[in-house]
């Protein structure tokens, strides 16, 4: 319990919703030029760089922890993101609200790509500072 009272909670937090810029991206540029998976690749790649430089450069104790409810923050943001413009866009609800049981597999993923961008992190930090703990960095 210690290491979640020790989280940089308005960091993850500010990083979950950035992440959000990747499902509008999808919506606003559904009609371009650009094939979908594209823009997903690269929205996610960019997004996944945002959470490693975010956690490997702050004083986050634990970039791996963070970075898996940063994930965890955005997929929740997803899913309600989801329901709202679904419904405005298609006067349907559509996504993971209407199937809920789609909702565990997508916290489960998002979780999981969080801790991808939290090891990620915590090489940052070794680069940086030269230490994977932050008590080594001063």
């Amino acid at each position: 319990m210690d290491a979640l009272r020790q989280l940089n909670w308005p960091l993850i937090v500010v990083l979950g919703i950035v992440a959000l810029a990747r499902p509008l991206a999808r919506i606003v540029f559904a009609e371009s030029s650009l094939p979908t998976p594209v823009i997903a690749l690269g929205m996610t790649g960019i997004v996944t760089l945002v959470w490693a430089l975010g956690l490997g450069l702050s004083r986050s104790p634990n970039p791996l922890l963070g970075g898996m409810f940063t994930g965890l923050v955005y997929a929740v943001g997803a899913i309600l993101l989801s329901a709202i413009l679904s419904s405005a866009l298609h006067g349907r609800l559509e996504g993971p609200v209407a199937d809920p049981i789609a909702i565990v597999p997508m916290l489960l993923i998002n979780a999981v790509w969080g801790a991808f961008a939290g090891a990620l992190a915590l090489v940052i930090r070794r680069l940086r500072w030269g230490a994977w703990e932050l008590q080594r960095i001063g």
